[in-house]
């Protein structure tokens, strides 16, 4: 009994699956540590964010998650990755630089604190009239 050989165009769509599937591999502690990375991010955005004065979350898909610290005029001062980051860090690194958390998402900010974290530009005359 003879059988058919299949279409040489079919023989080569095979050939070229076999192949790809013994020379791809995934290097699986690297995808681990991206999902983990996300969920620390994604954690910090929907828990801790509501909890900081001065601190909005804009939400661009497809980008990576960074910080992007903006002047009192709103220009661009720095960026700041958050990919590589724990929840931790990220609460840790926004307090240090002076956001102010509240107890609670509705609980009042102190007055002090409502133009936090904006500083002054050293020199410059106290304005606290303003």
């Amino acid at each position: 009994m003879h059988l058919p050989l299949p279409p040489p165009l079919l023989l080569l769509l095979l050939a070229a699956l076999a192949a790809a599937a013994t020379t791809f591999r995934p290097d699986w502690n690297r995808l681990q540590g991206l999902a983990r990375a996300r969920v620390e991010v994604k954690a910090f955005v929907t828990q801790d964010i509501p909890l900081y004065h001065n601190l909005v979350m804009k939400h661009l898909p497809g980008a990576d998650p960074e910080l992007v610290l903006l002047g009192q005029r709103f220009e661009e001062l720095e960026r700041i990755p958050l990919s590589d980051m724990t929840r931790e860090e990220i609460n840790a690194l926004v307090q240090e630089l002076g956001f102010y958390r509240k107890a609670a998402p509705d609980e009042p900010v102190p007055p002090e604190y409502l133009r936090a974290p904006a500083r002054p530009a050293e020199g410059a005359p106290d304005r606290g009239d303003l």
